[in-house]
């Protein structure tokens, strides 16, 4: 059977397409020679698929969705102390090329914005590289990103310097203020050489799925950066990443995105999926036309909007049954989904509300696909008041998905594979309680 998700973008873009409204970068002479009517979208799932339609495999210069990425890559070279020191994280309100800087230190206002952006390049790497090694630490860390090495285009990143005045005139006012401590014209030749990589909106829809699957990319497995970093980039994303039409963004697509001169637009939905839109026609704030009208029927067509997740903490629990009676009774809390704080309240507040009076209890994470961190510990601090109260507490997951299990002082707990093995039977077969220090 053929996929639905390529036909619904084909749809889509033919939807679009006769919008010819906008106009290309023509303050860079190469991307004002792009062909307008290039036209692609692509979704990347965080488990690898990929769905495409149009102009998927059409090569075209990063620019500004180099942003976020080069960003994560400081704050994983650094820390985040240092480089929350030269860059903050606050949206300007205005157009991607202003000289938004703070009064009083000269801090650029956000790293999607160019004086931000400059600073963060300056801050790939490790201390000490010389500007050629910076420049290949972050094309390396794009092409991880993307899963496969990507390069630069020359003639771009000519053109585009030959035209920088505005950005050495960012720079040079940054290293007035200490913001950069090195010439100004070496780090803005960097970054013009970042804006300049080349990619595909394959390659953009795979970085973004990157993003939203923790920093492990999909296809290659490789842990690019931290979860920590991850979430820093997103947030910064959805509050700063359309410059001064961030607010409408994240009122109208609610999608943590970056877009750039050249047409691309990338979405980041955590957990969920990488989106990319290639179209080089832009509106007044910069932003490619038709992807922005692209991106409001997904979130609109298929609920993406960060804000609009229903709540599913009713659903956590499927059952709450017994098995067996008298003293051999088993009290059953069967869970499911994925589970975070509010399942682990509910699943908390079944457990004080039902009071099991049996003596055998289980929770049974069969069904569960994931528990992030809190809700790994709220779970094992029921099970740890469980057994103080006298129960026998077991936890029924096959796969592993709540690792170390261990409820802590006063606590212990039985992983067994199936709810039959903590029936008391001459064949029941447990595992020896756990006695590890509470993670």
């Amino acid at each position: 059977m053929r996929s639905v998700i390529p036909d619904y973008l084909v749809e889509a873009l033919r939807d679009v397409e006769p919008d010819g409204s906008g106009e290309q970068a023509g303050y860079i002479p190469e991307l004002a020679a792009a062909d307008p009517e290039r036209l692609g979208a692509v979704f990347a799932t965080v488990q690898g698929e990929v769905y495409g339609a149009g102009d998927i495999d059409t090569e075209f210069t990063i620019q500004s969705i180099s942003k976020p990425f080069t960003y994560a890559l400081a704050l994983t070279d650094r820390g985040f102390d240092p480089v929350l020191a030269k860059v903050g994280v606050e949206p300007s309100g205005e157009a991607f090329n202003q000289i938004s800087l703070e009064g009083d230190t000269g801090r650029p206002l956000n790293p999607m914005i160019n004086a931000g952006a400059i600073t963060a390049h300056s801050l790939a790497g490790p201390e000490g590289l010389s500007p050629a090694e910076r420049v290949e630490r972050v094309i390396h860390g794009l092409s991880a990103f993307a899963g496969r090495r990507l390069r630069t285009d020359e003639a771009v990143c000519v053109s585009e310097m030959e035209h920088a005045h505005r950005n050495l005139a960012i720079a040079h006012m940054l290293r007035s203020h200490d913001v950069l401590t090195e010439d100004p014209r070496t780090v803005v030749e960097g970054y013009t050489r970042q804006c300049s990589v080349l990619v595909t909106a394959r390659d953009l829809a795979m970085m973004a799925a990157t993003l939203a699957n923790r920093g492990v990319n999909p296809l290659s497995g490789e842990q690019v950066v931290p979860g920590p970093v991850v979430r820093q980039v997103l947030s910064v994303m959805f509050t700063c990443g359309m410059y001064d039409a961030a607010g409408d963004w994240a009122t109208q697509v609610g999608i943590p995105a970056k877009s750039g001169v050249a047409g691309g637009l990338i979405g980041a939905l955590p957990g969920q999926i990488g989106i990319a839109t290639f179209s080089p026609r832009l509106d007044p704030h910069g932003n490619s036309v038709r992807g922005v009208s692209l991106f409001e029927r997904f979130s609109s067509d298929m609920g993406m909007h960060l804000m609009g997740v229903p709540a599913a903490a009713r659903a956590v629990v499927r059952a709450n049954h017994v098995l067996g009676s008298g003293p051999d009774a088993l009290r059953v809390l069967q869970l499911q989904g994925g589970i975070g704080f509010a399942g682990a309240e509910r699943v908390v507040r079944e457990a004080v509300n039902s009071a099991p009076p049996e003596v055998r209890v289980a929770m049974d994470l069969t069904m569960v696909y994931s528990i992030d961190d809190v809700a790994r510990r709220m779970l094992l601090e029921v099970a740890r008041r469980l057994t103080l109260d006298g129960h026998d507490v077991y936890l029924v997951d096959p796969e592993s998905i709540l690792p170390d299990p261990d409820p802590g002082d006063g606590g212990r707990v039985t992983v067994v594979d199936i709810v039959e093995q903590a029936m008391p039977s001459p064949h029941t077969v447990e595992t020896s309680p756990l006695k590890r220090n509470v993670l």
